[in-house]
């Protein structure tokens, strides 16, 4: 499903989060979305997934106005995380992961088999298969962290959009959840919201800057060199290759 925004524009109260942006997002492509706090980065997945209307511009799925498209069938379509994402039920990990197959199932009716699979599927995928039976309360941060992004893998959508799922794992959950994210292209999109610019440049196919709302940057990750870093961070940065796979490390403030 392609997804198109044209010229949005989004505020909250007198404030402009989004100005004219717009995007054509196509699936088999990881889409890294950077920028400053304040940026619009949320505002604009939220756009997005339709999760947010915006006040101007106009928004497309597979070329068909967002408007005209069911909340259902949409919620089968986009599996949407959010920032530092909570659950406050007192429920197991599993349960926790099997909210993400409600969209495609009829109100009051139980899992069927293809639920059960996806469920099993997002478990082992995030690593939580052990941590199954716990609840979700009693997890560690980077626990709860995987259980959410394992939920968003269970609906199985065509389009996985994550505001920085990978802010509360350590090093190398890091590095495996970003290689999950990069296999999901192979169901459809990915679009992640990431403040570590070495996981965006390594692990992402497309770059998507934003900066005081605005589109500043859309391109491959090579582009992505030091003067283009410093124009949208502020900060000098040291980029290479190692391994045959880039890096970008901010290094200090731009002099």
């Amino acid at each position: 499903m392609r997804i198109e925004a044209r010229n949005i524009t989004l505020s909250y109260g007198a404030r402009v989060a989004l100005d004219g942006v717009s995007a054509t997002l196509e699936t088999g492509e990881m889409i890294g979305l950077i920028g400053p706090n304040g940026a619009g980065k949320t505002t604009f997945l939220r756009a997005l997934a339709g999760l947010s209307a915006p006040r101007t511009g106009e928004l497309f799925y597979e070329g068909a106005p967002s408007t005209s498209v069911a909340r259902k069938d949409l919620a089968r379509r986009i599996a949407y995380l959010a920032q530092g994402g909570a659950a406050d039920w007192p429920l197991s990990v599993e349960a926790i992961v099997a909210l993400g197959r409600l969209p495609h199932r009829r109100a009051f009716s139980p899992p069927s088999e293809q639920d059960r699979q996806a469920v099993e599927r997002a478990l082992a995928a995030a690593e939580l298969l052990e941590l199954r039976d716990r609840r979700f309360q009693e997890l560690s941060g980077g626990e709860r962290a995987r259980a959410l992004m394992a939920r968003a893998l269970a609906v199985e959508a065509e389009w996985l959009i994550a505001d920085e799922p990978v802010a509360a794992l350590d090093p190398l959950h890091q590095l495996n959840a970003m290689a999950l994210l990069r296999a999901e292209t192979s169901r459809g999109g990915v679009v992640v919201v990431l403040h570590d610019l070495t996981l965006a440049v390594r692990f992402c196919n497309r770059i998507i800057a934003l900066n005081g709302g605005r589109l500043v940057a859309d391109s491959p990750p090579e582009a992505l060199t030091n003067d283009v870093i410093a124009e949208i961070y502020g900060v000098e940065a040291f980029c290479g290759e190692h391994q045959g796979e880039r890096f970008a490390l901010p290094w200090r403030a731009k002099r």
